[in-house]
């Protein structure tokens, strides 16, 4: 099992949720968030003042998977949430050793 966790545009999030359907993903958690990478933020004019934007508002969604999902929920994030501009976000792998389904006491892939 997998984790994916993408970072991506606020405005993307729709048709990056619309993708993942396509691909058979069921369930997923969406969370507001900031932050940078390499263009340190932005530069804004406030009342005649600039300023720098440190944090830029993104979309962190996670998605638990099995191993044969992975490179079709990649590639749909990356195909729908593709800007083609700076900033457009970044998509991590992450291991799973095991996953429980509290309710049930399902384990692993029974779980997902």
């Amino acid at each position: 099992m997998k984790r994916v966790e993408a970072i991506i545009k606020p405005f993307k999030l729709d048709e990056v949720k619309d993708a993942l359907s396509e691909v058979g993903v069921q369930g997923m958690t969406v969370t507001e968030v900031k932050g940078f990478g390499r263009t340190g933020g932005k530069k804004e004019v406030y009342r005649g003042s600039a300023y720098v934007v440190d944090f830029v508002p993104k979309v962190k969604i996670e998605i638990v998977l099995p191993d044969e999902m992975v490179q079709d929920v990649l590639d749909a994030i990356e195909k729908s949430a593709k800007t083609g501009r700076i900033g457009d976000g970044k998509i991590f792998v992450i291991p799973i050793d095991t996953a429980i389904r509290i309710r049930t006491g399902e384990r692993d892939r029974d779980a997902i």
